[in-house]
């Protein structure tokens, strides 16, 4: 199938490695130009190389995107962005004795608010030219909320509900917006979160794997990044253009198992 994306100018945060690299790919391949975004200037040319070959045009910006001004420079650099994916942020795991107000306060600055600016941002430049998409890659974490991940439970359940708001009202405007919930995916945050958690119930980080039962998950393995940057490529076409307001949960039925 034919998404109709070539040409189409997609900008994707958090993307040099993980959900967001993939995500850029799967863009890539359908022939869009790509602009990823992050903070670290050797591992986002590492990725943009990756992306080189593929038919569309890959342009790397660094940003610290836990930054206002900073994302008022990305969108200075690049504001007639037909698709926006938000992806950028690490959450830590932990309960609410494990994580300082100093790390609540950096976490949401890139992950929640972070979000929300970029979505103001580039709402406000949509709607003025009624076209346009924005994706906002969340987590199952605001839907199966953990008293060991409360920080990304309380922040993750924001952004759905911020997602629900905006993307009732983009329609009327010509824009839509969505999110996506991925469960756990194959990606070093991952392998980081569970080892947080690892600490915590049992004292060893190095122990994340007894936490992590890929027999018990849907299909007996976690989801691989591609996986999930398909379905944001898919679904941000206009072969799907009715979709607006939803945040679809990737986690294979998961939440329903008990």
């Amino acid at each position: 199938m034919d998404l109709g994306l070539g040409g189409k100018r997609v900008l994707v945060t958090g993307a040099s490695k993980g959900i967001g690299l993939a995500t850029a790919r799967a863009f890539a391949a359908e022939g869009a130009n790509v602009v990823i975004v992050s903070r670290t200037r050797e591992t986002l040319e590492a990725a943009a190389d990756t992306l080189r070959g593929l038919p569309a045009k890959v342009e790397a910006c660094v940003a610290d995107l836990s930054q206002d001004s900073e994302r008022d420079r990305v969108f200075n650099a690049y504001p007639d962005i037909d698709v926006l994916v938000n992806n950028a942020g690490a959450i830590p795991g932990g309960g609410l004795a494990n994580i300082s107000m100093d790390r609540w306060r950096e976490a949401w600055s890139l992950k929640v608010f972070g979000y929300i600016h970029m979505c103001q941002l580039y709402y406000a430049a949509m709607t003025a030219r009624k076209s346009g998409v924005i994706v906002n890659v969340i987590g199952m974490g605001g839907r199966a909320v953990r008293a060991d991940y409360i920080c990304g439970a309380a922040g993750n359940a924001a952004l759905i509900g911020f997602t629900n708001a905006l993307g009732a009202d983009g329609p009327k405007l010509g824009v839509r917006v969505f999110g996506i919930n991925p469960s756990p995916t194959l990606t070093d945050r991952v392998k980081a979160l569970y080892q947080a958690r690892a600490k915590a119930a049992l004292g060893d980080e190095s122990r994340w794997q007894e936490l992590l039962d890929e027999s018990k998950m849907p299909f007996g393995r976690l989801k691989s990044a591609d996986e999930v940057g398909a379905l944001a490529a898919m679904l941000a076409s206009d072969r799907v253009q009715y979709l607006s307001g939803t945040v679809v949960d990737m986690d294979g039925g998961g939440q329903w198992r008990g």
